[in-house]
């Protein structure tokens, strides 16, 4: 255990957030109302804690809520750092590294993407099946030991995938599958990279979730990641992306996430 975490884990615990907890759950943009789920919710803004993101991005509200969804005891992270707003793919390395020792075993993350794919529009919700990352960049660099060679194979774990697609069903919320693109950002695609990882095989595209799936991978987390579409990307169907148009359709499909979690976690 790294002396980031361990320093996280102390801080957390003078705020009364201790483990151990059944599920965590990262809060992409314009997704932080998912946390009005929470019961008995106790709060504490990632500036209080040592190795957590200060997030500098509008619709992130960069804080802790620990309590429960339903039956499950839920760590909250409302709000993530990206690598475009620091340079370092290994910005959520010790958020993600804290919640093993908080007796953590699986993640759920959740974003923002924009869809290739007509028939997923904007207001859509689509599972995470796999991703393609051609960036050249992973969080993974530079660290030393064997454990940097993670197998990827199963990284959006199947149960999971099967049990979330259960949840959309009984509770009415479309839920589609798809291949997230991720790009480093903070500028969105050209229409070129749009055809170009359409022609590779990916349905979504954004600019979050791969490097936290590789890092939770890493120390053994089960991972399943959701995106709420909130526009199509460059220059398919009139797709002319914008992070206003990204919070605007965040807010309205939000309650379908939102119905969304509130069906699984109770499960």
């Amino acid at each position: 255990m790294s002396q980031e975490v361990k320093a996280a884990l102390l801080a957390l615990k003078e705020w009364g957030i201790e483990g151990p907890f059944d599920y965590g759950l990262v809060l992409g943009t314009g997704l932080g109302p998912v946390a009005d789920l929470v019961h008995d919710p106790l709060i504490v803004p990632y500036a209080h804690i040592p190795g957590f993101p200060k997030g500098q991005v509008s619709g992130h509200s960069a804080r802790v809520i620990a309590g429960t969804i339903g039956k499950a005891r839920v760590f909250v992270m409302q709000g993530r750092a990206h690598y475009y707003e620091h340079g370092d793919a290994a910005i959520m390395r010790t958020p993600i590294e804290t919640m093993a020792p908080l007796g953590i075993k699986t993640l759920i993350l959740t974003n923002a993407a924009g869809s290739l794919l007509e028939e997923v529009p904007p207001g859509s919700l689509s599972l995470l099946a796999d991703h393609i990352n051609l960036s050249g960049v992973n969080p993974l660099i530079g660290v030393s030991d064997d454990s940097r060679f993670v197998p990827m194979v199963y990284a959006y774990d199947p149960a999971l995938r099967t049990s979330l697609k259960q949840a959309a069903l009984a509770s009415g919320v479309a839920l589609n599958e798809g291949v997230y693109h991720w790009f480093p950002g903070p500028s969105f695609e050209t229409p070129a990279e749009i055809r170009a990882s359409k022609m590779l095989g990916a349905t979504l595209v954004g600019m979050s979730t791969v490097p936290e799936v590789i890092l939770a991978r890493r120390i053994g987390l089960r991972v399943a990641a959701i995106s709420m579409v909130t526009n199509y990307g460059a220059g398919l169907f009139g797709g002319a992306p914008s992070h206003s148009e990204t919070k605007s359709v965040a807010a309205e499909a939000g309650e379908k996430m939102k119905t969304l979690l509130a069906a699984w976690f109770s499960n």
